[in-house]
């Protein structure tokens, strides 16, 4: 539409200027945002009026929203996934707050473990150093400095992103207090009698030399060495199998991908129920064909016979798993130091998917060996050390590597298959690419060792089942992670919490010498956690134990445990620290909202941790995200050519477009980001922006003393046309509903996708097009701009509210820009009410029908325009047959000239018959439209084509309804 302030001429050349006549728009708000040099002032003012303390004070007396951040790592610059992260729980915060409800954000740290000590050792590699010669105490402070360094880093580059929180009183795991409320918390499993010392396999990093957690490990592609392996079968009560004259020794064949595990083998594992097969077949050899019999799984009989390259099959016999039951095996290496029996044992862990049917059972390295081996009594032998090389004591491959320090392969592999190739039991080799657990931290291989390690049992005073009642009562967003992490529970073993490592809080426990109990006192228990509080964790590494076990025992008789806790178990026990031990929190937590992956990390270890010390869960409701795809699908690695720097989008866009792209993404699946996705995001951004823009400039000077009420509005005739206005309002009634809830679920792309649409297509596009003659043109007492401008300062007060958890910089610079209070805010405000009786269905229908009406008539004036029969709307005066009788029956007293804007619009007499040619849609049956150029002048205020332009000689060129504003403006100027 063209506008009066457009610089097309006018028909009365000898008109005056009118423009200055206008109600034309006023505002300091910048079309353009200038966000990279706007957004750190907006953070220098919420810093320099303690905006966070502000908001603490105004909702001190609020219903408590209880929110508990989980701690990221102090190791490095943020990434996308930190962005993503952060600026979700911004949102929840500043949304519950607007909600009306005090939200405390207390931000935290992880400072312990891997992570770090693992970049102290690397400054120590470069520079030719051996961390292991290097005083714990010493080597500890590096760690503390490191994280304390990225503490501060990473604080300032979440506060750019915008995000509102006590950064002046974080939490960190590494603080005195925090360490002795770990202590805390671990003693109270340790007293509990939940705590104690097993040889167990867990996942091992040679390269990092100490057991890692489940949620410490991530599975990439490993090429494998594999083999076919034939352990003879010395005894069995099925007669096919038992050794004798008549018939070749039968051979049960295991296949395995871990080669150098066989040293450690010490059963063989069958499925009860599954068929197999004695079959008798060859490799031609030097004397001919060699053949021997062999057991397999009947599905896996083919699969194996073409692997191996066996010939001339013949089948035996076929029989069920429970038929070998009591079989013994002789180890393929027996006679070289493998003099054991080889018992082959029923195992539910045994499937038909791969390998032969038979699962080498080796109780050192894999759990359900342990569990197997554990139930039959067989040992748990220890033939790997912690840098992945064979003890002395194993026969034939001791000092042999499994893995390299730089965790690359080493020899074992080799060295055992060449053994086993020389007994003739190796039936076959060869390689496989699948699936392999690596560490998270050195992306080397795992392997399972045998260890002795520090458990909290999953089943001492029933904890697993304390769990899962737990995850029964909790909340999922979205609803599919209940059932993920119930299943992890269901099966997870019991958990590892100790690590051989030096940065951490300590397992603060000693174990008598001679009888391996736990010390459980009180009194040493106090004595060691007032310690720590008053010093730290170091306490427990410079202290005479003798002063921890007081008069009553004597160090001598104990050893001090120094083994470090599983960082799991740190940032599982924040709850104790943070819910509880700060006057602005409360337990258990509203909410936890974290990655997806944290149903094995951080969401597990905080319930376990909970349940076992409190018996329920430490949070109500829990929120997860995805991970981040590039444009192209693929995971996004933070070091990773495709990575995208959230520093580099803030500095080129604002932080505001990276706000967006989290708000407008579903983020509960994985999320895509890329260039064409933030130039989409900065597109939606500047639609937002000029919404804003337009209500402020409009709304300039606007006073109570010229809002229209809800019953004027009503009761105003019907040709002045504040249907519209009332429809708008039902729109506000609606959306209130829509934002609430939304913002009350976590569902903040519902939120922003409606008030997108809302502000483009509705205001933009609709009710401010058809607004703007009045605002600008009618008299200042105009009802029809009186109740206008009513509406928007309605408008202007929900969007800013609406959408300033997500637009929090620039929701504030409109704010401000209209009501610049020196402690104002807009982050101190709550969501408006919104009178009930603003919606109004009836309203709704109404102008669904005359929306449908005014698409035909402006489809028309497309064509008319694109033809270059007219140039502007206003040149028309369309007629309109309208068969339709609920659109008709719409049509009522309404201007549909303002609606359409045109000039004129003439509805045709009911039961007129529409031209053939005249304008149609497809999807509004009963509306034609016959374009119709408008007759009279060009009016030099408004640009309306109209009969009455000069009717009025005080103000030439003008129509009469220009004509007297511009008398009442001159009135009310007086």
């Amino acid at each position: 539409m063209a506008t009066p302030t457009d610089t097309t001429t006018t028909d009365s050349a000898e008109a005056p200027d009118y423009r200055p006549t206008l109600f034309l728009p006023q505002t300091d708000f910048p079309m353009k945002a200038g966000l990279p040099k706007r957004e750190p002032e907006i953070l220098a003012r919420w810093s320099e009026m303690d905006l966070y303390a502000r908001l603490r004070e105004a909702r001190k007396d609020a219903p408590v929203f209880s929110y508990h951040d989980g701690p990221p790592y102090a190791n490095g610059n943020l990434h996308m996934g930190h962005a993503l992260n952060k600026i979700l729980k911004d949102m929840v915060c500043r949304s519950q707050s607007l909600l009306g409800r005090n939200a405390a954000f207390v931000p935290g740290w992880d400072c312990h473990g891997l992570p770090i000590e693992w970049k102290v050792e690397e400054k120590y590699r470069n520079a030719g150093k051996n961390k292991d010669e290097v005083p714990v105490l010493e080597f500890r402070q590096e760690c503390r400095d490191f994280a304390a360094h990225w503490v501060d880093v990473q604080r300032e580059e979440f506060q750019r992103l915008g995000v509102l929180a006590d950064w002046k009183r974080p939490y960190t795991t590494m603080s005195n207090d925090a360490e002795a409320s770990i202590v805390s918390e671990f003693l109270k499993f340790a007293m509990s009698g939940a705590l104690y010392q097993g040889s167990k396999p867990v996942m091992w990093s040679t390269v990092e030399k100490t057991a890692l957690a489940e949620a410490e490990v991530e599975y990439h592609d490993h090429n494998s060495p594999t083999i076919y392996l034939a352990f003879p079968v010395q005894r069995s009560k099925n007669v096919f199998l038992s050794p004798s004259m008549e018939q070749r020794r039968a051979h049960l064949v295991i296949w395995t991908t871990t080669p150098w595990t066989i040293p450690a083998n010490r059963a063989i594992a069958y499925a009860e129920h599954m068929t197999y097969v004695l079959v008798e077949a060859g490799h031609e050899g030097p004397q001919g064909m060699e053949r021997k019999a062999y057991v397999v799984a009947e599905p896996l009989l083919e699969t194996f016979l073409k692997e191996t390259g066996l010939d001339k099959p013949q089948i035996v016999q076929t029989f069920s798993g429970k038929e070998l039951e009591g079989t013994i095996c002789a180890h393929p290496l027996r006679g070289q130091g493998y003099e054991f029996d080889v018992p082959a044992l029923a195992g539910d862990f045994v499937t038909d998917e791969q390998g032969t049917g038979f699962v080498h059972v080796a109780p050192g390295h894999g759990q359900d060996d342990y569990i197997l081996g554990m139930k039959h009594g067989i040992e748990v032998p220890h033939t790997v050390g912690e840098d992945g090389t064979y003890y002395d004591h194993v026969p034939l491959f001791a000092g042999r590597q499994v893995l390299l320090p730089n965790g690359k392969n080493g020899d074992a592999n080799k060295t055992v298959m060449e053994a086993l190739g020389a007994t003739g039991h190796l039936v076959a080799s060869g390689r496989l690419q699948h699936s392999y657990p690596h560490s998270w931290r050195s992306k080397a291989p795992l392997i399972f060792r045998n260890t002795p390690q520090w458990f909290i049992s999953m089943s001492h005073d029933g904890l697993r089942d304390k769990a899962l009642a737990a995850i029964d009562t909790v909340k999922w967003y979205p609803a599919r992670g209940q059932a993920r992490i119930r299943s992890m529970v269901e099966t997870r073993p019991d958990w590892v919490v100790s690590r051989q490592r030096a940065w951490g809080v300590p397992l603060t426990i000693f174990v008598h010498k001679e009888t391996g109990e736990i010390l459980r006192d009180d009194e040493v228990n106090k004595r060691v956690t007032d310690a720590v509080a008053e010093r730290g964790c170091d306490a427990w590494y410079d202290t005479d134990p003798q002063a921890f076990l007081g008069n009553d025992y004597k160090a001598d008789d104990y050893d001090q445990v120094m083994d470090i806790l599983d960082v799991w178990f740190d940032s599982g026990s924040t709850h104790a620290f943070v819910l509880e031990g700060r006057e602005d929190q409360t337990w258990p937590a509203t909410l936890y909202l974290e990655g997806s992956d944290q149903h094995r990390g951080w969401f597990q270890s905080s319930l376990l941790e909970s349940c076992g010390t409190r018996g329920r869960a430490p949070y109500d409701q829990v929120v997860t995200h995805g991970f981040i795809l590039d444009e192209t699908g693929k995971k996004m690695s933070k070091s990773g050519k495709n990575a995208m720097s959230p520093e580099k989008i803030i500095q080129q866009s604002g932080a505001e477009i990276l706000r967006i792209w989290v708000a407008s993404s579903d983020y509960q699946n994985d999320l895509v980001v890329g260039p064409n996705i933030i130039k989409a995001c900065t597109d939606s951004y500047r639609k937002l922006r000029n919404t804003i823009r337009f209500l402020l400039g409009n709304l300039a000077g606007f006073e109570e003393s010229e809002r229209v009420s809800l019953e004027d509005m009503k009761a105003a005739p019907e040709s002045e046309g504040l249907g519209l206005e009332l429809f708008v309002l039902h729109r506000l009634a609606e959306l209130d509903q829509l934002v609430r809830e939304g913002y009350e679920t976590y569902d903040f792309t519902r939120v922003f996708h409606a008030l997108t649409n809302f502000c483009v297509t509705e205001l933009s596009a609709f009710y401010f097009d058809i607004r703007k003659d009045a605002l600008y043109c009618d008299a200042p007492d105009s009802l029809r701009r009186r109740a206008a401008r009513t509406v928007m300062d309605q408008v202007f007060a929900c969007l800013t509210a609406w959408l300033a958890p997500v637009l929090s910089f620039t929701m504030e610079e409109a704010w401000l820009s209209r009501f610049p209070e020196e402690d104002g805010s807009v982050h101190l405000r709550t969501f408006p009410d919104v009178p009930a009786d603003w919606k109004n269905d009836a309203i709704a229908a109404r102008w669904q029908r005359l929306r449908q009406f005014r698409r035909v008539v402006t489809g028309a004036l497309e064509i008319e325009r694109r033809e270059k029969r007219i140039g502007a709307s206003l040149e028309g005066a369309p007629h309109v047959y309208v068969e339709d009788d609920a659109i008709r029956a719409a049509l009522g007293d309404v201007p549909l000239d303002d609606l359409c804007i045109t000039s004129a619009l003439t509805v045709m007499p009911a039961g007129d018959t529409a031209p053939a040619d005249a304008f149609r849609l497809d999807d509004v049956a009963g509306v034609a439209v016959v374009p119709v150029h408008a007759e009279g002048e060009k009016c030099a205020r408004c640009w309306k084509i109209l009969p009455d332009v000069n009717s009025v000689p005080a103000h030439p060129g003008t129509c009469g309804r220009c004509a007297g504003a511009v008398s009442a403006r001159a009135d009310a100027a007086e």
